[in-house]
C-alpha cells in the first residue's frame, strides 16, 4: 500500500490509505443546481451561485494529497444537512475532490452515502481509499 501525505485536516483510516476529512457546509443538489442563461444568443447551463459557493468552500477546505490517488476508489460520505428536504446527492462533493483528492471521479468504484440531520453545522465526514485488489492505472 502506498504512504499518502496529507495535508493537516485529513487523517488516516485504518491503514495508511484510507483517509478521512469534514467538509462544513451543505451541498448543493447537483441535479438542481443548475440554471440556464443565454449567450450569445444560445441557452447554457450553469451552476447555480449556491453550487458555485459551495465548490470555493470545499476547496478551501479540502486536504490536498500528494500523490493523489490513481486507483480505483471506494468512498463513504455523511452528509448533514440543515433539514430532510435537500435530496441525498453527492454528485458536487465527488466533482469537487478531482484535484485534490483523485484524479477523477470515474475512478469511484463503490460508494456510501448517508443522509444526517444537524440543523446547526451542516457538513460532509468523508472517508476516500483503495477500493481492495484494485490496481492503479500505472501498474496497467
Amino acid at each position: 500500500m502506498s504512504i499518502v501525505k496529507l495535508a493537516t485536516a485529513a487523517r488516516r483510516v485504518n491503514d495508511q490509505s484510507m483517509v478521512e476529512f469534514v467538509i462544513e457546509g451543505e451541498p448543493a443538489s447537483k441535479a438542481n443546481s443548475r440554471k440556464a442563461v443565454v449567450f450569445h444568443g444560445k441557452p447554457r447551463f450553469i451552476k447555480s451561485a449556491k453550487a458555485l459557493k459551495y465548490k470555493e468552500d470545499f476547496g478551501k477546505q479540502c486536504p490536498l494529497l500528494s500523490p493523489l490517488f490513481f486507483c480505483d476508489l471506494q468512498i463513504e460520505i455523511d452528509i448533514y444537512y440543515r433539514t430532510r428536504r435537500p435530496d441525498l446527492d453527492e454528485s458536487l462533493i465527488l466533482d469537487c475532490m478531482e484535484g485534490f483528492v483523485y484524479v477523477n471521479d470515474r475512478q469511484i468504484k463503490r460508494k456510501l452515502i448517508q443522509h444526517g440531520l444537524c440543523r446547526d453545522r451542516p457538513r460532509s465526514i468523508i472517508r476516500v481509499g483503495p477500493l481492495e485488489g484494485s490496481i492503479s492505472s500505472s501498474d496497467i
